[in-house]
């Protein structure tokens, strides 16, 4: 939706728990010396200043990556990914929060490639500015979702690939372009890394889209070739009376690093403590390994 602007929700509980997963599966992308390519669907600024006025509208941040600032004793995956926060703050005050194409210039390796879409034009302006000088990018004013068939396969040069998609979901017809573009995703390339962020809303397609997504990476014919995993997180009460706002939000991963279940379960009761608003706070992870 090009009203959407992601400044106002920038380090929420949601982003820390989305760019947890993400930093960690572009970490184990690293390890191996053979390039990869990463494409980012719904990019958005690149970064954002906490300072500023629509961070500051709603103070999202402050109930999110502020509660993780000052701890001392963080499991590693979510130190790891403190530090890249950090070092996107080259002051030590929390000024600025890293997008996902921020983090992402911080980890890959100028032999990875990078393609990142974003259709609002303000920010598309931005993160073109952004990323100008890192080499093998390219930045699209076009739909991320028709990604899958321009990008997959990529070329031989950097053959494994990595995607994120993680739409605002403001149209409900997201939902079902997620769940398209995963199956047409696997179908064109079965051993990508699909890393889908999802909210968690009283909302039925929010409600059916994990099983939906399970359906889609189990698939006989075109499914995904190691599995997958899920990851959410609540940290809202629900509010029967209103029916509205972000209770958490979750993570689905098809074809998951094979240490990303273990590295989660380190972190997500920590999350859970810092980061629910309600006693009832929780988290539910699950995989199927193939």
């Amino acid at each position: 939706m090009l009203a959407y602007r992601h400044a106002f929700h920038a380090g929420n509980h949601a982003d820390v728990l989305k760019h947890l997963v993400f930093t960690q599966v572009l970490r184990y992308m690293g390890e191996k010396d053979k390039p990869y390519t990463l494409v980012d669907t719904h990019a958005g600024a690149g970064g954002y200043s906490i300072e500023g006025r629509y961070a500051q509208k709603k103070g999202e941040y402050s109930l999110g990556v502020a509660r993780l600032w000052d701890e001392r004793s963080l499991p590693e995956p979510l130190a790891r990914y403190m530090e890249l926060v950090k070092a996107f703050n080259t002051d030590g005050q929390l000024r600025q929060y890293p997008g996902s194409p921020a983090l992402a210039n911080l980890l890959m390796r100028e032999q990875d490639r990078l393609r990142v879409f974003e259709l609002h034009q303000t920010d598309y302006r931005i993160l073109s500015s952004y990323l100008e000088t890192r080499p093998n990018t390219q930045v699209f004013d076009t739909d991320g979702f028709a990604a899958m068939k321009s990008e997959l396969p990529p070329p031989a040069i950097a053959r494994r690939a990595v995607v994120l998609m993680d739409p605002s979901y403001e149209l409900k017809t997201d939902y079902a372009k997620v769940i398209a573009a995963l199956r047409e995703g696997l179908q064109r390339m079965a051993e990508t890394v699909f890393i889908i962020w999802y909210p968690q809303l009283q909302l039925l397609e929010s409600a059916q889209l994990a099983q939906r997504l399970k359906a889609a990476a189990d698939a006989e014919k075109h499914g995904a070739k190691k599995g997958w995993l899920h990851v959410r997180l609540t940290v809202k009460q629900q509010d029967n009376d209103r029916g509205v706002g972000m209770l958490g939000s979750g993570m689905f991963i098809a074809n998951p690093p094979f240490t990303l279940h273990d590295e989660l379960a380190e972190c997500m009761p920590l999350l859970v403590e810092k980061l629910g608003q309600y006693d009832g706070a929780n988290f539910v992870l699950e995989q199927k390994v193939v």
